[in-house]
């Protein structure tokens, strides 16, 4: 959410912000309905203060002075249920329109509709080139028995699957590998609940707009979160932390749901896009600085860039343009994973900015100390402490997501013979397997 001043100071700035995201949101209704929520506040407020000085004066009073004041009190009480009516019709249209306004993006991000124009800033890593025939990660996955998307569909519907045995395995791996790195690097390790109530939904930015994409379970109001980037950015909401606590850095490991709405007949083959996955999510809440900010960026990216680098998988990292920008955010960096069977660089990261954005949603806040003027004393100077209140920044980064990465790792590591070499970070997780080659 943006701070209604900012909006009030530069509503074209937000108008653009909106156009360029291609988010509709109604500046001018905005900023309407918050001039006469201001209004009726302040006349609420006149009203409270001018009762409170008739209500002093009337015990002195006496005879007609007291009955006029005393009717003029009745008056007042008839306008201020009023004045509380038209606020509480008022607030929650100023609360909708506010929902749907965008941050701005950086001035570094590139203009752009969609996806297609992301910007490349570079690559790591070789290509393989093959000598041999490859398969995709179905057909290694059959082959193998490691991988049944047929009773998974049998079971659960379209982009449903099984993974069994060393697939199972594979699977786990990778994600204990990134927990096990993302720990080392000092981020603290939660289980995260992955049902969340509409208000953590609304708070992280993915309510409004992503209500389809999101499970929903009607009967108890709660939604199958897409993301432990949800649970992590909600956890302190509502709270004030200690300016000395920050940052907090939390990564969690959870099943995530997406419906994939609007995705029919689009990466129907294989795990690309799937229902049901998990991941390994970073999230970092610290204070309300840009350069901060800046600096968490580059270190989540960096995160994940590591992790790719020790699976030795090829990969490079694009720029979000404004138009593949969420609503919050004020800029994104991908990662994408070369996928043979794709002949393309596919998405298996993102790494997100967003300012107090979430924040002021999750009225997250932390204290810090304000230095107020400096008192003149006859034995030296000493300054004034103030406590003051500010809301965060927060930020979030996938390290990895499976099984998406088992397609690059299965395709670029098959071998000539069929088999699937297991890249050499992962082999402890697999009691020191070197390869895959099915069931004997």
């Amino acid at each position: 959410m943006i701070d209604i001043k900012q909006i009030r100071e530069e509503p074209g700035r937000f108008k653009k912000a909106c156009e360029d995201k291609g988010f509709a949101a109604d500046i001018n209704r905005l900023l309407e309905a918050d001039s006469a929520l201001r209004e009726s506040k302040k006349k609420l407020q006149d009203i409270t203060t001018e009762k409170n000085q008739i209500g002093k004066t009337i015990p002195k009073l006496s005879g007609e002075k007291k009955q006029a004041e005393l009717d003029k009190l009745s008056k007042l009480k008839d306008d201020e249920v009023q004045c509380e009516e038209t606020i509480k019709k008022l607030q929650p249209v100023f609360d909708e329109l506010m929902w749907q306004v965008a941050q701005p993006a950086d001035d570094d991000v590139p203009f752009g509709k969609d996806d297609t124009e992301n910007v490349e800033i570079r690559r790591v890593g070789e290509i393989r080139q093959f000598d041999f025939e490859p398969k995709d990660h179905v057909q290694l996955g059959l082959a193998l028995d490691i991988i049944d998307i047929e009773r998974g569909v049998k079971l659960a519907g379209t982009r449903n699957y099984f993974l069994k045995g060393d697939g199972a395995l594979l699977h786990w791996a990778v994600l204990q590998f990134a927990m096990d790195y993302m720990v080392g690097k000092g981020y603290e390790p939660m289980a995260v609940p992955v049902l969340m109530r509409d208000e953590a939904m609304q708070g992280t930015a993915w309510f409004p707009g992503a209500e389809d994409q999101t499970y929903r379970m009607e009967q108890d109001g709660l939604n199958l979160a897409g993301t432990a980037e949800v649970p992590l950015t909600a956890y302190h909401s509502g709270e004030i932390l200690k300016a000395e606590e920050l940052p907090k850095k939390y990564v969690a490991l959870s099943s995530c749901f997406r419906r994939e709405a609007g995705a029919a007949g689009k990466d129907t083959y294989g795990l690309y896009r799937i229902h049901q996955f998990d991941k390994v999510e970073q999230v970092v809440i610290c204070k309300n600085s840009i350069e901060e900010s800046n600096r968490f960026h580059e270190e989540i990216l960096a995160n994940a860039e590591a992790v790719m680098q020790a699976l030795e998988l090829p990969y490079r990292i694009v720029i979000v343009c404004t138009g593949d920008l969420g609503r919050g955010q004020a800029k994104k960096f991908d990662i994408e994973a070369w996928m043979p069977s794709r002949g393309a660089y596919c998405e298996t990261h993102s790494a997100s900015k967003f300012y107090e954005f979430q924040a002021r949603r999750l009225n997250l806040r932390y204290r810090r100390q304000k230095t107020e003027g400096r008192r003149q004393k006859t034995e030296g100077r000493r300054q004034k402490e103030k406590s003051e209140t500010r809301f965060c920044h927060t930020l979030n980064n996938t390290v990895i997501a499976s099984p998406r990465i088992l397609i690059p790792i299965l395709e670029l590591y098959q071998n000539a013979d069929g088999s699937v070499t297991i890249p050499e970070v992962l082999r402890p997780y697999m009691n020191s397997k070197e390869r895959i080659v099915g069931r004997q």
